[in-house]
């Protein structure tokens, strides 16, 4: 028999996976593991895929997308936050935020290429960016494991150096990069002559800024090497919809373009019927979710403050919470086996998102409040019996 590929033998299920697999095992279990709110995709938005649909509606797409929805995600991004992307060649429609950065690695990564990824990081960077034959450049920093410093970032550029990878409002931590840093990473990349790839699939929940929050593409120099990923799985509640787009310089579109129509060919044509429906800047429906999720934050934030030994602070953004488990003795996979085994409650060992992080777990509120509360109560109840 001969060997499996390169690539499938660099890549491992994350232990975000792993513990939800795990949790299948119990009929009680509270699973904070995956990011898949339980929050219904709108109406009108499941009646416009529906309709689609029945109006036969199920064919393909161009690859780059159905005109009509990149004229949509244009017009958004105009109204939002005043970027202009040509809907003809500046935008390609992906099934899925994580399709859509597979192809924008596959276009940029050359074997021996470096992408600087800051920690804590979404764990596909790094596993995509070996599937694509690059060098995941893992960059912590022991001052503060949850927010990675622009000079360890600059201090880790290379002649190899591709692009930098951000996530803001950020997967696992809940927090968002402030305008400094932006422009920080946008000097490096300006410098250097690199890409920036910026994810921002969590910016519709934002519970204290009162406002969209800025993108690096919007500062002076950096549209055209910016590539502006987003997905419409959290601001619509639609993860299984499977939907995202890439914004970007023509060249780059034009060639995660090519690369589509060998991949997927198209995202869903009655995905993007929906997804029309719910990019209509004349209505808001991720209000209601993201006024949800503070309520839930705030349930969270309350029942911690209940527990001795462990601590957590509120997130800013997204629907995750880091929960600083030091004072246990225990590392983040141990805490996370023993928690599942004798209290049926399933978190993510922060380990995966980076080394540094193993001192944490990662809980995505991602249930109503009544579970919320029974899962922390039963943390309390694992945490006391430790006797910390």
């Amino acid at each position: 028999m001969k060997k499996l590929s390169r690539a499938a033998g660099c890549i491992e299920l994350s232990l975000t996976r792993k513990l939800f697999n795990l949790a299948k095992q119990y009929d009680d279990v509270i699973d904070f593991t995956l990011g898949d709110p339980d929050i219904q995709t709108p109406l009108a938005i499941k009646e416009a895929g529906c309709q689609a649909i029945m109006q036969g509606k199920t064919r393909y797409s161009q690859n780059a997308g159905l005109l009509d929805l990149r004229k949509i995600i244009s017009a958004y991004y105009e109204e939002k936050e005043s970027l202009s992307y040509n809907p003809e060649n500046e935008i390609l429609v992906s099934v899925g935020a994580m399709e859509g950065l597979y192809l924008v690695l596959l276009a940029l990564v050359d074997a021996g290429d470096e992408i600087i990824i800051p920690a804590p990081y979404y764990v596909n960077y790094k596993q995509m960016t070996m599937m694509c034959g690059g060098t995941p450049v893992i960059v912590e920093d022991p001052e503060n494991p949850l927010v990675c410093s622009a000079d360890k970032i600059r201090a880790a550029v290379t002649k190899k150096t591709k692009a930098i990878i951000i996530n803001t409002p950020c997967n696992p931590t809940g927090r968002y990069l402030d305008e400094k840093f932006l422009q920080e990473i946008s000097e490096i990349a300006i410098e250097n002559d690199l890409y920036v790839i910026t994810d921002e699939v969590y910016k519709c929940l934002v519970y204290e800024s009162g406002q969209r929050l800025k993108s690096i593409a919007s500062f002076p120099q950096m549209k055209e090497r910016t590539i502006y990923i987003n997905s419409l799985s959290k601001e619509f509640c639609m993860t299984g919809w499977r939907v995202g787009y890439v914004m970007g310089n023509a060249d780059l579109i034009g060639a995660i373009t090519k690369l589509q129509e060998n991949v997927a060919a198209c995202a869903p044509l009655p995905s993007q019927y929906a997804a029309m429906e719910a990019l209509r800047t004349d209505k808001n429906y991720s209000e209601e979710m993201a006024t949800i999720f503070k309520s839930r934050r705030d349930a969270l934030a309350e029942e911690f403050s209940k527990i001795n030994g462990v601590t957590s602070v509120a997130p800013p953004a997204t629907f995750y919470a880091m929960l600083d488990i030091s004072k246990t003795g225990m590392g983040s996979e141990e805490f996370a086996y023993e928690l599942l085994k004798s209290k049926h409650v399933a978190v993510v060992p922060a380990k995966t998102y980076g080394n540094l992080c193993d001192k944490y777990v990662r809980i995505a509120f991602t249930l109503d409040e009544k579970k919320i509360r029974e899962g922390v109560r039963r943390i309390k109840e694992f945490v006391d019996n430790l006797g910390i």
